[in-house]
């Protein structure tokens, strides 16, 4: 062991350019898996904020199969008529909200943003827990009488406004221009159907028909009375759009059907950016390797004279094991410290997660790939000839 580290020490540079393949490796699988994690947990928080009775009815068919499939039916045959069919057709249904959806471009005073534009009915806040950080949400009034008042989300808020007062400010969304009434308490997850909550801006579901040259719900959002009854909700509202709709005009998604869909693909995602990261494990180890064969070559006049004065081969076999075991397990240590600090880094612009998992594994990983591709040359460096090492030039 003593010897070992002697070794290493006497060729510092070495040592650290050695290391340099698995510090890389081990960094880039914690760092890429904390990105997956994190997005995970993004989603994950989302959906949580809505609550976990909420049920979706979205246009034509969505395959679950097929994360981010478009409905094979772009154009929607929902009537505001299904809203209060919905209502009737079940006893565990506690609310329906029709919801009117458009990507738009946002200005103020030269200011310009883009956001996902959701016209609703003023249950909306109520049923996706959503409340005024400044100001008021859009009201029954304002639905009924058509006004043209905008609710921001965080983002664009800031976007627009910066640190500045909104509230009674006037934007354009498209041509027309809008009151700002209020701003939305940041939610910080990520988008389920329609992008980041935070990039949300809401105008009242009568403007937006208008707004957007539409007569009918795009896509409805239904509350069940709690989470047990969600199944039962989502099989009502399918039997109630049967009686005039087909079945490919309409998918229900319950929520945590899609949680688990989306989670089942992101958690695919994460296992395959750790993977592609671990392949610079594998260049690492190879290094590892290749510089120990070339130390052995350089050290064969000191490994036939440790021989001659009673060193065996398994003394020598351990020592260069040893010496690419710490090689690989302080490259490893190395690398966690910065996989960390880049995943803390990120957080200003992603959120991120490290886990224990991707610790232990690439710790792990970093430790075998220092005894597999250390075998080799210490197996070497035992089999040579004492009085054929003293002779070596």
């Amino acid at each position: 062991m003593i010897l070992a580290l002697r070794a290493l020490r006497t060729n510092k540079i070495r040592s650290i350019l050695t290391m340099l393949g698995i510090i890389i490796g081990v960094a880039s699988v914690i760092l890429l898996v904390s990105i997956g994690t994190g997005l995970q947990a993004y989603v994950t928080q989302q959906f949580a904020s809505l609550g976990s009775n909420k049920v979706f009815i979205l246009p034509g068919k969505v395959d679950l199969k097929r994360v981010g499939g478009r409905p094979t039916t772009p154009v929607s045959k929902f009537e505001l008529g299904d809203v209060t069919d919905i209502m009737r057709g079940s006893v565990v249904i506690k609310d329906v909200t029709p919801v009117v959806t458009q990507a738009g471009t946002i200005t103020y005073q030269g200011e310009i943003t883009r956001a996902d534009i959701f016209g609703v009915w003023e249950n909306y806040f109520a049923m996706g827990n959503f409340s005024a950080d400044v100001g008021s949400v859009i009201t029954q009034n304002d639905v009924e009488r058509t006004r043209k008042v905008v609710v921001l989300g965080s983002k664009p808020a800031k976007d627009l406004f910066g640190d500045a007062e909104p509230v009674g400010k006037t934007v354009t969304i498209g041509d027309i221009r809008y009151q700002v009434k209020g701003v939305l308490v940041s939610k910080g997850g990520g988008g389920a159907l329609g992008g980041d909550i935070d990039e949300r801006i809401v105008i009242p579901f009568t403007t937006a028909l208008r707004q957007f040259n539409q007569s009918r719900p795009f896509m409805m959002l239904v509350e069940a009375s709690d989470q047990d009854a969600v199944v039962e909700a989502a099989s009502d509202i399918r039997r109630t759009l049967l009686r005039r709709l087909k079945i490919d005009d309409f998918t229900v998604l319950e929520q945590k059907e899609l949680l688990s869909t989306i989670t089942q693909f992101l958690s695919v995602i994460t296992i395959a950016l750790g993977g592609i990261a671990a392949i610079s494990l594998l260049v690492g180890g190879i290094g590892i390797m290749n510089i120990m064969l070339v130390s052995v070559t350089e050290r064969t006049r000191e490994i036939g004279l440790r021989k001659a004065v009673g060193a065996t081969g398994r003394d020598i076999l351990l020592q260069f094991l040893i010496e690419s075991v710490i090689v690989s397990l302080v490259g490893g240590i190395i690398g966690i410290l910065l996989g960390g600090a880049g995943s803390l880094a990120l957080r200003s612009f992603v959120q991120t997660e490290v886990t224990l998992w991707s610790v232990f594994l690439a710790s792990g990983f970093s430790a075998l790939i220092g005894i597999v591709f250390g075998v080799a040359p210490a197996i070497r460096a035992a089999r040579l000839d004492p009085i054929e090492a003293l002779r070596y030039e």
